[in-house]
C-alpha cells in the first residue's frame, strides 16, 4: 500500500485509511471479536492509517482500536482523532441510537472546542486508545461554533504539534466550506471532507481542493459512498444518512451500469476517484466486519479503465473539469 505525507508535516499515511466509526456502533451493534477482526484484515491489507473519534459509540470506537492494535509496533501506524466532544457521565439510561450508535447512553457528549476543552479531550482519548501518542488531531464538526474553533481550539492544537506532543493538525467536517477557511486562514496540516468528492458530489472542487493544493495542505476525503449510495445503488439506498432521492438514486444506477459496461465495478470507481485530485492523500473507508474491510481492499486495487471515465464524461457523468485517474494534472 502506497503512503503519503499530510501537509508539511512527517505524518506518513496509506493511500487506503480506516475509518473506525463502524466498529464504534454505527447504527448497529458490531461485539468485540468482529471489530477487532476488521483492524486485523486492514492490517493484513496494508491499511496504515486509521481514523476514530471519541463522538463514535461514545468512545467505544477508541477503546477497541486501541485494543486491536494493542500488540502492533507503534511506529508502523498512524492513528487520528477528533476534539470538540467532550464525553461527561450520563444517568445511564436508554441507548444511543438518537446520535447514531447503538451503545448505552453511559455518556453524554457536551461540545467544547476552548484550549482547555481540547487538552483535556486529547488525554481522555489516549486513555481510552492505550496510547501515549496520536499522530494527528482534527477539531471535529465546528459547524455551529466556529468562532471558539478558531479562536480557541485551533491555537491549542498549533501549541500542541509544536510542543511535539502530536504531528499533524486539522479540521473534519462534512462540508467544504469551513474547511476552506482552514486551509486559507490557518496553518493545518490536513483536513478530512466527508462525502463532499465523490462521483455524485463534488462541492470541494469549488474551493477546498484548488485552495489545499496552493497551500500544500492535505486532504484526506472520506464518505467516498455518500453513506451507502455508491456501494450499493438501489430502492431504499441512503444517501448523506437519508433515503436517497429518486434523481440521485437514477444517476447512481446509470454510473453502475456502465462501470459494469467497462469491466469494472462501482464500488471500484468511487474509491479511485478522490485520489485523482493532487491535494488528496488519503481514501478514509468506514468498514465494520472483516469481509468489508477485505472487498474495500480488493476495490480499491482495481486499475479502472481510462474508457470508463471518458464515457462518464461524454454521457455529462461528470464535468469535464474533474480530474480522473489516470490523467495528467492540468
Amino acid at each position: 500500500m502506497r503512503t503519503r505525507t499530510l501537509g508539511r508535516s512527517t505524518v506518513e499515511v496509506t493511500e487506503l485509511s480506516f475509518g473506525a466509526a463502524g466498529i464504534g456502533n454505527l447504527y448497529a451493534a458490531v461485539g468485540d471479536e468482529q471489530a477487532y477482526a476488521a483492524v486485523a484484515a486492514a492490517w493484513d491489507a496494508g491499511v496504515r492509517y486509521f481514523d476514530t473519534a471519541p463522538h463514535y459509540g461514545l468512545g467505544l470506537s477508541e477503546r477497541r482500536l486501541g485494543e486491536a492494535l494493542r500488540e502492533r509496533p507503534r511506529p508502523a501506524y498512524t492513528v487520528s482523532t477528533k476534539a470538540g466532544r467532550l464525553l461527561e457521565p450520563g444517568d445511564g439510561g436508554g441507548d444511543d441510537l438518537a446520535n447514531g450508535f447503538a451503545v448505552p447512553a453511559t455518556h453524554r457528549r457536551v461540545w467544547d472546542f476552548s484550549a482547555d476543552g481540547v487538552r483535556r479531550s486529547l488525554e481522555d482519548s489516549l486513555t481510552r486508545l492505550g496510547l501515549d501518542r496520536v499522530d494527528v488531531v482534527y477539531l471535529h464538526d465546528p459547524d455551529d461554533r466556529a468562532e471558539q474553533a478558531f479562536r480557541e481550539g485551533y491555537p491549542a492544537l498549533e501549541k500542541l504539534r509544536s510542543e511535539g506532543v502530536i504531528g499533524a493538525i486539522g479540521a473534519g467536517m462534512n462540508q467544504a466550506e469551513m474547511l476552506t477557511r482552514f486551509v486559507l486562514d490557518t496553518d493545518v496540516d490536513a483536513v478530512l471532507c466527508a462525502g463532499r468528492y465523490t462521483l455524485l458530489d463534488q462541492q470541494a472542487l469549488t474551493a477546498l481542493l484548488p485552495a489545499a493544493a496552493a497551500r500544500g495542505t492535505s486532504v484526506v476525503v472520506g464518505g467516498v459512498f455518500n453513506s451507502g449510495l455508491l456501494a450499493d445503488p438501489r430502492p431504499g439506498a441512503t444517501y448523506d444518512y437519508a433515503a436517497a432521492p429518486p434523481a440521485l438514486l437514477d444517476r447512481a444506477l446509470r454510473l453502475k451500469h456502465l462501470a459494469e459496461r467497462h469491466g469494472t465495478t462501482l464500488r471500484a470507481a468511487a474509491l479511485a476517484f478522490p485520489l485523482a485530485h493532487p491535494a488528496v492523500t488519503s481514501v478514509l473507508v468506514g468498514t465494520r466486519s472483516a469481509a468489508e474491510v477485505r472487498d474495500a481492499a480488493e476495490q480499491f486495487a482495481v486499475a479502472v479503465p481510462a474508457d470508463f471515465w471518458a464515457e462518464l464524461r461524454a454521457e455529462r457523468l461528470l464535468p469535464d473539469d474533474v480530474p480522473v485517474p489516470g490523467e495528467e494534472p492540468s
